[in-house]
């Protein structure tokens, strides 16, 4: 353990390094990572669930590509509105936002 040359195998054993002699025990440890029953996740909410601007910026949405100056027309709402409403669906996962400022929901 004294040896320069073991240096790196040493710091490995401190950080707690297992020892892999062949694919299964690489595969024991992924079984710990991986649940067998997949998580169930929650619903979205349906737009019946959302309220004011978000609800009316989100029905303004189609699965289409939708601009952000369409949906300020289509919603007949401040653009400082609907841009906050559409970062507020963003960050619920409701909608996604697409290069040169499109939106569309998510599926």
């Amino acid at each position: 353990i004294d040896r320069p040359t073991a240096i790196g195998s040493n710091r490995l054993i401190q950080q707690g390094a297992k020892l892999v002699t062949s694919a299964a025990d690489i595969l024991e440890d992924l079984d710990m990572l991986i649940p067998d029953e997949p998580v169930p996740r929650h619903p979205a909410p349906r737009s019946e669930q959302l309220a004011g601007d978000e609800k009316a910026v989100f029905d303004a949405l189609d699965d289409a590509e939708v601009s952000l100056d369409e949906l300020v027309a289509k919603c007949n709402l401040p653009s400082h509105k609907v841009s906050s409403s559409l970062l507020t669906l963003e960050m619920r996962r409701l909608v996604k936002r697409l290069p040169g400022q499109f939106f569309t929901r998510v599926s």
